[in-house]
């Protein structure tokens, strides 16, 4: 009931203090290479991005251009040489940040193809791979490629699970994931309700449940690092980052 009071009347949570987001240890989804992606336009709004979520707390960047072949068809051989521009840019400003590259993989034909090459750019030293499926519907070959991720030794995470509208009302999809031994990454700026009262809800719940894994930004632009800002606030953040579950400082290995 108090959910749909919510939904209903607009009742918010109660907020509290803003959270230093350096408790979180390092920022594992983002959009900030110039030019390849939906994410930063040019290197001075990468470094305006990165300088903004530092003030945030953040200190530590695997940022995950997308690769999706008939949209963003980028590559190791694109991603990497745009990562050492970033990197010599944020030497040149003296910025106390790190950075490194992985991707944001969309689970398609070409992505199986990546995996039985393995040549996926991961997460940290333990092979973690983010994915993420259509937000219209469910991909036919999901399963297939959760197995051969597995089969490969790579550790799927799939990325803001909370917003993939046509799982809303059939949580044991999520529950199926969990199952599958792949980990769940949220949006930070889905507890601020962007995306709407559902998604808000359902990434309360899957905290809840102590489903999360791992939390990022998935910034693009300026809008995500205010709506970062605001979701500082969240309780549910709170939570989250006292649950113990979350594993993004694994990504410091």
């Amino acid at each position: 009931m108090g959910f749909l009071k919510k939904w209903l009347f607009g009742e918010e949570d109660k907020e509290i203090d803003p959270i230093d987001l350096s408790l979180i240890g390092i920022d594992m989804h983002s959009h900030l290479l110039p030019g390849i992606d939906d994410g930063a336009t040019d290197i001075e709004n990468s470094i305006e991005l990165i300088r903004h979520l530092h003030q945030l707390g953040y200190s530590k960047f695997i940022t995950t251009p997308h690769i999706y072949r008939d949209i963003y068809p980028n590559t190791p051989q694109i991603i990497l040489p745009k990562l050492e521009l970033v990197r010599k840019a944020i030497q040149d400003l003296q910025l106390d940040v790190e950075i490194n590259a992985a991707a944001e993989y969309f689970c398609d034909e070409a992505f199986e193809s990546y995996i039985e090459n393995k040549s996926l750019l991961t997460l940290g030293k333990k092979n973690y791979v983010l994915f993420e499926i259509s937000f219209d519907e469910e991909n036919a070959n999901m399963g297939r490629a959760i197995f051969n991720m597995h089969l490969n030794g790579y550790k799927p995470i799939l990325a803001h699970p909370e917003r993939y509208d046509y799982w809303h009302h059939n949580f044991a999809k999520y529950e199926s994931m969990i199952d599958k031994d792949v980990l769940l990454q949220i949006n930070i700026n889905s507890l601020t309700g962007q995306y709407g009262a559902m998604t808000k809800h359902i990434a309360e719940k899957l905290i809840d449940h102590g489903m999360v894994s791992f939390v990022g930004t998935d910034c693009h632009h300026m809008g995500h690092v205010e709506l970062t800002n605001k979701a500082r606030s969240n309780p549910h953040l709170k939570k989250l980052i006292e649950s113990g579950n979350l594993l993004n400082h694994e990504l410091f290995q």
